[in-house]
């Protein structure tokens, strides 16, 4: 464009400009802002305008030379479009003082042109592969935009909390961080919004907002949950003196080859197998070896009595087996609907108190509601302690004392010793448990209930010689399953009741001195997180600090 050249859509100042009189001297007029009203030309006509219509001249002049209002497809005109003649600069005149751009389907002058609609793209979600979906992009260089803590909601309003709500965040301030979780999930079980999953170290961890619907503080052994108490709604009152009041007891082994490959006798996964092959379990939550991590336990649904075989044996940490009632992940392993589906669940006594109280309750708990009440066999294996996998497998046995994770076969804690066994069964470690007090979960030195009082059945060592296991049948629903099992078992009076009551009283002693909170079966079942600070000196609301 030459400094001669009229600026498009804008009419030229001379003698075309004015009233026509030729004089050179009247003063153009511009067209008005969305909205407003023309300005006036200085003989008080106001300049019109008018969309013509597609193709065709407004004016026989205009059509003659082709630009006219139409739309003719140049640039002299101010439709915006190439002419043979356009200087190829001429297009950026078009570009609008402020910076921006003339719209696409609107020329420089007003005129609209057909308005093009992009539909929106169906049935594709956001891309997250490349990275996190709350990242944040273009964040200029040494900007700090990190996300406010929970502090900023008592900054943003004057609302107080309700004194009844108990969230996730106080859970985690009592137990989690203070390393006092003994990783049995049931905080993951209970929670109605799906709001917790499972860490990669294992521990529960917010996923997504929590509603403080205090579920997960209540049922937590560690936290708000009495257990001593559950104990006594579940097996009455005799279940709180000594090793409880079982219907009875027995020391029993299995005969057949794959015991060689299981913990003591082999009785819990006899006993699985039986209640599978009668039809009255359609699985079993049980442990398995990580493919990825030597003697390292995870949570695994057992359906056909192969899978049973295969991971008979005990290893000596927790998998959060509760949190792994959500039956999606386990969806391709059932031909039934989730309704109709049975289970038995083997655990730790704690995990056995936790699916209890979860069942005593009519409340929705989300994804892992169905999971929770296909529960309908419960064995606990006898426990005085379990462990962490990185502090016990990797640092006590890897680091200090050399033994490769891949050379051990067995492990067993017998007798106040810890043993491990290489794959042709000879020992190659034996020590005083007490020497793997640092891998211990520091919450498993608060538990009292060493024979698993809510369960149906107790299965362990302490009680039976070599190759035998010790069974306590607690229910009636335990009495059926060993009913079932028994023809399958060399099986006799349990041995040494007096062992299995005498290790039941020192890990009470032991519970007694480390709880910090009073041991009461008559109390109330859940603990008001306030009570539980006071007893703890633990931090209350944290929620509403940067926590």
């Amino acid at each position: 464009m030459t400094e001669d050249d009229p600026l498009p859509g804008v009419p030229d100042v001379g003698d075309d400009a004015g009233d026509g009189g030729g004089d050179g001297h009247d003063e153009p007029t511009v067209p008005p802002a969305s909205g407003g009203s023309a300005h006036d030309r200085t003989d008080g006509k106001p300049i019109r305008y008018r969309q013509a219509d597609p193709g065709s001249a407004a004016d026989p002049d205009d059509a003659a030379d082709g630009h006219g209002d139409a739309g003719c497809g140049c640039s002299d005109c101010g439709c915006g479009a190439s002419s043979p003649a356009a200087d190829p600069t001429t297009a950026k005149a078009d570009a609008v003082a402020d910076g921006g751009s003339t719209p696409a389907n609107v020329s420089p002058d007003g005129q609209l042109g057909d308005v093009e609609f992009t539909e929106p793209t169906e049935g594709t979600s956001q891309n997250v592969d490349d990275g996190e979906p709350d990242r944040r992009v273009g964040v200029p260089e040494g900007v700090d935009l990190d996300t406010p803590g929970y502090g900023i909601r008592r900054r943003m309003n004057d609302i107080e909390t309700p004194d009844e709500k108990t969230w996730f965040m106080e859970l985690d301030e009592a137990v989690i961080d203070e390393g006092r979780c003994i990783q049995c999930g049931t905080c993951v079980a209970a929670c109605p919004s799906d709001s917790i999953g499972i860490g990669d170290d294992g521990l529960p961890e917010l996923v997504k907002m929590c509603t403080g619907c205090s579920l997960c503080w209540d049922f937590c052994p560690r936290g708000g949950l009495r257990y001593e108490r559950q104990w006594k709604i579940t097996g009455g009152e005799d279940n709180v003196k000594g090793a409880g009041d079982p219907i009875t007891e027995f020391s029993a082994k299995v005969e057949d080859d794959w015991r060689e490959g299981s913990q003591d006798g082999g009785a819990v996964t006899a006993v699985l197998l039986n209640l599978m092959e009668a039809g009255e379990i359609d699985g079993a939550l049980i442990a398995t070896e990580s493919e990825d991590e030597p003697w390292k336990a995870e949570g695994f649904m057992a359906t056909s009595p192969e899978e049973l075989l295969e991971n008979t044996g005990t290893i000596y940490s927790q998998t959060m087996a509760l949190g792994h009632l959500d039956f999606s992940q386990w969806e391709d392993k059932f031909e039934k609907g989730w309704d109709d589906v049975s289970l038995a669940l083997v655990g730790t006594p704690c995990e056995i108190e936790g699916i209890r109280a979860l069942q005593d309750f009519d409340w929705e708990y989300g994804s892992q509601e169905e999971g929770v009440r296909a529960i309908d066999y419960t064995i606990a294996l006898m426990c005085t302690k379990n462990f962490n996998h990185q502090r016990l497998i990797g640092e006590q046995l890897q680091e200090r004392r050399g033994i490769d994770p891949q050379e051990i076969g067995k492990m067993d804690v017998l007798h106040g010793k810890m043993m491990a066994y290489d794959h042709d069964g000879e020992m190659i470690l034996e020590e005083d448990v007490e020497n793997f007090h640092d891998a211990a979960l520091k919450g498993c030195d608060e538990c009292a209930d060493f024979t698993g009082f809510c369960a149906d059945l107790t299965v362990g060592s302490v009680g039976s010689s070599d190759e035998y296991s010790s069974v306590i049948v607690r229910t009636e629903q335990g009495l059926d399953a060993w009913e079932l099992t028994r023809d399958d078992l060399d099986y006799h009076d349990l041995e040494d009741r007096s062992a299995v009551g005498k290790l039941q009283g020192w890990d009470k002693k032991k519970a007694f001195e480390s709880l910090k909170r009073p041991f009461d079966p008559d109390a109330p079942r859940f603990i008001d997180y306030a009570d539980h600070a006071d007893d703890y000196g633990t931090v209350r609301n944290p929620h509403e600090e940067d926590h």
